[in-house]
C-alpha cells in the first residue's frame, strides 16, 4: 500500500500559523509559552512543541511513559530527576530523560530558556503529572554563569 493513500507525504506547519498558548498552572510554575505544538499522524506516536520558560519557571515533577527528549534552543535551563543533582542545560543541549523517570526542567533563576521537547504516546498519554518542584527544591541561588 502507498503511504500517500492513508496520509499526505509531507507535512509543513508554518512557523506563527497557530497562536502561543501558556503553560497550564497545574504543570507549571511561572511564566511558560508553548509554542508549534506538534503530533505525529497514525502510526506516529510522536508529539512535541517549543516552550520557553521565563526566569524561575519550571514544570511540575513529572514521568513520561516512553521518556522525553529535550534540545535546548535558547537561554540557560535547569533538569534534575529525582534524587540526582540540579544540570545545568544550555543551547545545542539534548537531554534524554528514560521512560518512568521523574524529572523537572525550566529555566535558570536569572535567564529564561527555550526548548524542543519531544515524546512518544503510550495508549494516547504522553505524561503523568505529580506535585509542583517547591522553593526549597528550586536553587534561589542564580546557577546560570554566562
Amino acid at each position: 500500500m502507498n503511504t500517500e493513500d492513508k496520509f499526505p507525504a509531507i507535512t509543513i506547519s508554518r512557523c506563527g500559523s497557530a497562536p502561543s498558548s501558556k503553560g497550564p498552572q497545574e504543570y507549571f510554575t511561572g511564566r511558560v509559552r508553548i509554542d508549534s505544538p506538534f503530533k505525529g499522524s497514525d502510526p506516529a506516536r510522536i508529539l512535541g512543541a517549543s516552550v520557553t520558560f521565563e526566569p524561575s519557571a519550571r514544570t511540575a515533577w513529572h514521568t513520561h511513559p516512553l521518556g522525553q527528549t529535550l534540545i535546548v534552543t535558547a537561554g540557560c535551563g535547569l533538569v534534575q530527576h529525582w534524587g540526582g543533582p540540579i544540570e545545568e542545560i544550555r543551547p545545542g543541549d539534548v537531554i534524554w530523560i528514560a521512560p518512568g523517570e521523574k524529572h523537572w526542567h525550566g529555566a535558570a533563576p536569572a535567564t529564561a530558556m527555550t526548548h524542543l521537547a519531544i515524546v512518544e504516546l503510550l495508549d494516547g498519554k504522553s505524561a503523568d503529572w505529580m506535585e509542583p518542584v517547591n522553593d526549597q527544591q528550586y536553587p534561589a541561588e542564580a546557577q546560570d554563569n554566562p
